[in-house]
């Protein structure tokens, strides 16, 4: 069937050549080129399901990135309707090939559209309180400063019921003790809607909550008061007892474990929460590459399946008599599988665990039908299910950085085991050790190198001595610390923990000292501008070009991956950023550095500095203010008691600090920003209170050319989770 595609190509482009109108070199390479890439494909046809999780990506990636929220019917009437044009061209290859491909990007399409209408809920769009909050516990996650609560069907006075958040998040102070998962409390709190993008461009905290359920945030005052409730039911009560449990086992680990950052590790390994680390120690295990230890994620899964499958599996042989007559290695297998979904539970079932889970399930899986339990088709199809059940995590970190590992590692080693098996089979025992040991390190400067760009892309931020870091902390992990862990687990209920807690205490005492010494060496970490959508974009694919094809035709792909890694150093970064209050912004330097208007070292202001690729913007508060008076910044920087101008390229931008100079700078300057109305400013462009509110930061770009605005509104369009936009059905979304 792909011959005869692939004749049919040819000979259609055969036909076109025989125009003698065109000049025949130029027909014979015409010729050539589609013909090659047609044998290229057609010889990868076992590889071409790969590309289906990419479809199904592409399609969810596609409704976010619309301006408007789509007709309700458009993302399943177009599955609906590639299903029947798929019977009917059943016996045609090219047909169904382009239709499975437009299917599955239909699929994902459709999934996002209707996760998104099943999400609305409503949301706060502003500040309330303080007011008395009543509602369930449902999650109580420590953190250095304190506590953060979850609570659920809240009834908040002097708010509607039909415009009350289904969830809540809430900062308890650490002064106050809080209260037990599933306790119903009332407590006075500051209510506020999830903070906008400081930025165009950046991390997006309200589509995450609308996804979410939450749909205000803020702080408690004074102490919760437990109520007097029925206990929760159904699938709640299930997870307020794993949430019950989580607390216990970190209660249980400080009890063991003296020193209150090494507690937290500890804690963070066996119950998932990891906000309880100090920020300098979590800031080591990011600059040293390590952070991916502290978020339970596949490694954590895997190692804790395959313990128990060769624990399961040696006991089990120890009997003769089972060993004879039982399938041993598929009831290991199971147990495996069983433990997984366990271990998923009782850290709280993030993202990346999920995946694994699956992944775990369907490599165990194929030990008990006997089939091989490692290849990229579970990959695909872990990835076709984990995008259709939380399509909006696929554009995280975790779900990035965690399949960009698992695909390069398995590509890698497709390539790789062949050889590695025929050399150790000419190999004694000291040679098949540096082998391990080598694998060892190839696997981490494998995944090491998948998951940098999306460090890049979501951090701005690159740790150089990962491999190194990673090559002494997985093996502590895999045969120290998970081991211990999984005792911890058997002994928890019995009250006889403290041996095993202490024995895996030491473990992450040497992970931490990792991290912590790797941390400290010179040019241990860089920043970087913001990586641009297209461009991580242009990495993805040319990545998965990279691991799917296995012809020579995938090293076209590298230059994919080059050419998105090189454009955030010639991607332009804004000259001008305005919050969306008004009241801080920030300039740029001939230099090329951020000056803000005010002292900062709040969550906008620290943005923007990483975004910029600024290192360590935490410690640069107060050392990049403005003057009250003169002229800074080569110049280009004029201020006095009214405010600022600021002049490049031959255009004068006026950010005023009182509205007094509103009459003289409306007359004189291209752009008046503003944080009080402009009452009939006539300045080719105003940005004033009005517009600040309605579409949120501004970044302006100034060049010879012109200059050029862009807006967080403008950047995310109207769509449910923005504060004002529509359903398809014309509803207000999030509220």
């Amino acid at each position: 069937m792909a011959h005869g595609v692939e004749e049919g190509v040819a000979g259609g482009l055969a036909a076109e050549g025989e125009d003698g109108g065109a000049d025949p070199a130029r027909r014979g390479v015409a010729a050539r080129l589609p013909t090659a890439a047609l044998e290229c494909f057609a010889a990868e046809r076992e590889r071409w399901a790969l590309w289906l999780p990419v479809g199904t990506g592409a399609g969810v990636a596609l409704y976010f990135g619309l301006p408007a929220e789509p007709s309700l019917w458009l993302g399943p009437g177009t599955v609906a309707a590639c299903l029947p044009l798929l019977w009917l061209v059943r016996r045609r290859l090219a047909p169904v090939v382009l239709l499975l491909g437009l299917l599955s990007v239909a699929l994902g399409f459709a999934a996002a559209q209707m996760h998104g209408v099943a999400a609305d809920a409503p949301m706060l769009t502003r500040q309330l309180g303080p007011v008395q909050v009543t509602g369930r516990v449902l999650a109580v996650e420590r953190q250095p400063t304190g506590t953060r609560l979850m609570i659920g069907e809240p009834t908040v006075d002097r708010l509607a019921l039909e415009a009350t958040p289904a969830r809540v998040r809430l900062h308890l102070p650490a002064k106050v003790a809080p209260p037990e998962a599933g306790t119903v409390v009332r407590l006075r709190a500051m209510l506020h809607p999830p903070a906008a993008p400081a930025e165009p461009g950046a991390f997006d905290l309200q589509r995450r909550a609308y996804f979410e359920g939450f749909g205000a945030v803020g702080f408690v005052m004074g102490t919760p008061v437990a109520q007097e409730a029925p206990p929760p039911g159904g699938w709640r009560r299930v997870t307020v007892a794993f949430e019950q449990a989580r607390a216990a086992i970190a209660e249980r680990v400080r009890a063991v474990v003296a020193d209150p950052a090494e507690a937290s590790v500890t804690a963070a390994l066996l119950n998932g929460d990891a906000a309880a680390i100090p920020g300098p120690m979590m800031d080591a295990f990011r600059d040293s590459g390590l952070a991916h230890l502290l978020s339970i994620s596949g490694l954590h899964v895997g190692i804790a399946a395959g313990i128990v499958f060769w624990v399961v599996r040696a006991l089990l042989a120890l009997v003769p008599w089972v060993a004879l007559r039982w399938p041993i290695k598929k009831i290991a297998a199971l147990a495996g599988i069983l433990s997984a979904i366990l271990y998923t539970l009782l850290v709280g079932a993030p993202l990346p665990t999920l995946r694994s889970v699956l992944m775990t399930g369907l490599v165990m899986g194929a030990v008990i039908a006997d089939r091989s339990p490692i290849s990229m088709r579970l990959v695909a199809f872990a990835g076709i299910v984990t995008v259709l059940y939380d399509p909006e995590g696929m554009l995280g970190p975790s779900f990035q950085m965690s399949f960009a590992a698992v695909v390069a590692l398995i590509a890698a080693f497709e390539r790789f085991t062949p050889w590695a098996v025929r050399q150790r089979r000419e190999m004694g025992w000291l040679g098949r050790g540096t082998m391990t040991l080598g694998g060892i390190a190839f696997s981490s400067v494998v995944a090491t190198v998948a998951t940098t760009p999306y460090g890049l892309y979501h951090f701005q931020q690159v740790a150089f001595y990962g491999v190194l870091s990673n090559m002494v902390a997985i093996p502590i992990t895999t045969v120290w610390i998970m081991p211990f862990s999984l005792l911890s687990y058997l002994l928890l209920p019995f009250g006889l923990e403290g041996p095993a807690v202490t024995a895996m205490s030491w473990g992450v005492r040497l992970v931490i000292e990792t991290a912590e010494r790797t941390a400290a060496l010179p040019g241990a970490t860089a920043f970087l501008p913001a990586m641009p959508d297209a461009a991580i974009a242009a990495v993805t694919l040319g990545g998965l070009w990279l691991a799917i094809w296995t012809g020579r035709w995938r090293w076209l792909g590298l230059a994919a991956v080059v050419g998105g890694l090189v454009a955030p150093v010639f991607a332009p970064r804004p000259d001008i950023l305005v919050s969306e209050d008004g009241t801080l912004m920030a300039v740029r330097s001939a230099e090329g550095m951020l000056s803000l208007s005010a002292a900062s070292d709040g969550r906008i202001a620290n943005s923007w500095r990483r975004r910029d690729g600024m290192e360590k913007p935490e410690e640069k508060a107060g050392q990049d203010v403005w003057p009250l008076a003169g002229v800074s910044l080569d110049g280009r920087l004029r201020c006095d008691a009214l405010g600022c101008l600021y002049r490049v390229e031959g255009k004068t931008v006026a950010l005023l600090r009182q509205p007094d100079a509103l009459p003289e700078d409306c007359a004189m300057a291209d752009v008046v920003v503003t944080a009080a109305p402009s009452r009939g400013c006539r300045a080719p462009l105003v940005i004033d209170r009005w517009r600040l509110r309605r579409e949120g930061a501004h970044a302006l770009y100034l060049s010879d050319k012109g200059i050029r605005v862009e807006s967080v509104r403008g950047q995310r369009g109207d769509r449910p989770w923005t504060m004002g936009g529509r359903l398809p059905d014309g509803r207000a979304g999030g509220r």
